[in-house]
């Protein structure tokens, strides 16, 4: 296994009072240096439909800069970690971010909003108690192609609650 680093900071500043937490980029985002970078995961899509951006026509410091302007800031759970491929389910050896100093710098960030189970998990482990009366913590539907189960207009509906200050 490959000891992965997280190589490119949070998405955030002032104005965001959401935040978005996936686990660890891929290794397609990692290569490309963007969050969300495989083509077939649904989060630039339903991030597009919900603050009205095409996910192809618009650059991705675009992007980036829609969310925040929006109050979603966006990161992951994990600063390193243990992986073969990309799958959530074969990371190991999980090192967090920092949360404690994170939502010291960022304290109107009221409301977490974890990409999948994993994300909520691998949170869970290390930071569940804290600032926990401050913050709500909700649970969506993984925007990964590994996440058959559900269709792209059902991940887009549980996502809307992201768009709802």
């Amino acid at each position: 296994m490959t000891m992965l680093r997280h190589p490119f900071p949070p998405s955030v500043d002032a104005g965001c009072d959401r935040l978005v937490l996936g686990t660890m980029p891929s290794v397609r985002s990692l290569g490309d240096q963007q969050y969300y970078a495989h083509p077939r995961n649904a989060f630039w899509n339903i991030m597009g439909d919900l603050f009205g951006f095409d996910r192809d026509a618009t650059p991705y410091p675009k992007r980036l800069e829609i969310l925040r302007s929006s109050g979603v800031a966006l990161w992951d759970v994990l600063a390193g970690c243990t992986r073969d491929g990309s799958l959530d389910s074969n990371i190991r050896n999980s090192i967090p971010n920092d949360f404690a100093d994170f939502l010291t710098t960022y304290p109107q960030i009221k409301k977490i909003y974890f990409n999948g189970q994993a994300a909520f998990g691998f949170y869970k482990k290390s930071y569940i108690k804290l600032h926990q009366e401050k913050l709500i913590l909700t649970i969506l539907p993984s925007t990964s192609p590994a996440n058959a189960r559900l269709k792209y207009q059902e991940k887009l509906e549980k996502w809307k609650v992201l768009s709802s200050k």
